[in-house]
């Protein structure tokens, strides 16, 4: 059985010294009572080098939120996957809902990221999801289709091995509105039929499909019973070590 993953996303939150703290506190509550769960933090770029010290010789990885698709050049204030593994980073957050909808990245803009990421070593937490009006208008599994058609196109089929998805849907986070276990499960088997059918049965079956629409520790034992949610994507209740613990520890079965 795959281990879960669950990955707290920081997004522009805290300085070094509190993400560091932060770090601390996660490794320590791990620690103490663990998660059955590999655990992964998202940091902001500014804190990932003290969060990578932080957690040096532990089991807890390091991803960063976004990056450039270029090695190097005249992009001013962006940061290339390269980069990022120099400073430490196991992993990548690409395609995040916020990134797609505040900052307009394309599916194509998207597409050349996963390469680029994969090209330096490092796993991809690819992030697909729709929006309130798409949902109302029955393209949830066309947009979901597209996105990740586009994202993966041309990729080698072991790439897929360096590949988690996470599925957030746009109008479920931080409208009060929550997806429901059916709902959640539907499309998650959507992105496992299309995963399969695109890289094999076996590549196909061992991928995680995350979910990340609002995951709170109230809410996060159900979801985690939920049919394909292989773990979650966590956004606020990330910033306090206990709420993260706790609703890591929902995927333990013992």
């Amino acid at each position: 059985m795959t281990v879960p993953l669950v990955v707290g996303n920081w997004k522009m939150h805290g300085s070094q010294a509190e993400c560091a703290g932060l770090a601390r506190n996660i490794l320590r509550l791990q620690r103490r009572k663990p998660a059955q769960v590999q655990l992964a933090v998202a940091a902001p770029f500014t804190a990932l080098a003290p969060v990578k010290k932080t957690l040096r010789r532990t089991r807890i990885g390091v991803a960063a939120q976004n990056c450039h698709w270029q090695e190097s050049g005249a992009f001013t204030g962006e940061v290339s996957p390269s980069m990022l593994r120099d400073v430490g980073c196991d992993m990548v957050v690409l395609g995040h809902s916020e990134r797609r909808h505040i900052f307009h990245e394309t599916d194509a803009v998207v597409a050349q990221k996963v390469e680029a990421v994969l090209r330096n070593g490092l796993q991809v937490i690819l992030c697909v999801g729709e929006t309130l009006a798409e949902r109302r208008q029955g393209r949830t599994a066309k947009v979901i289709t597209r996105q990740l058609r586009i994202a993966l196109k041309g990729l080698a089929k072991n790439a897929i091995d360096n590949i988690e998805i996470a599925y957030e849907p746009v109008w479920a986070i931080g409208t009060g509105q929550n997806a429901s276990p059916v709902q959640i499960a539907l499309v998650h088997r959507r992105i496992r039929q299309l995963l399969t059918a695109w890289f094999g049965k076996g590549a196909g079956s061992r991928i995680r499909i995350l979910y990340g629409g609002s995951v709170k520790p109230d809410n996060a034992a159900a979801l985690a019973m939920t049919a394909e949610v292989g773990g979650f994507l966590v956004g606020g209740a990330s910033l306090a070590a206990e709420s993260f613990i706790t609703i890591a520890r929902c995927f333990n079965r013992s």
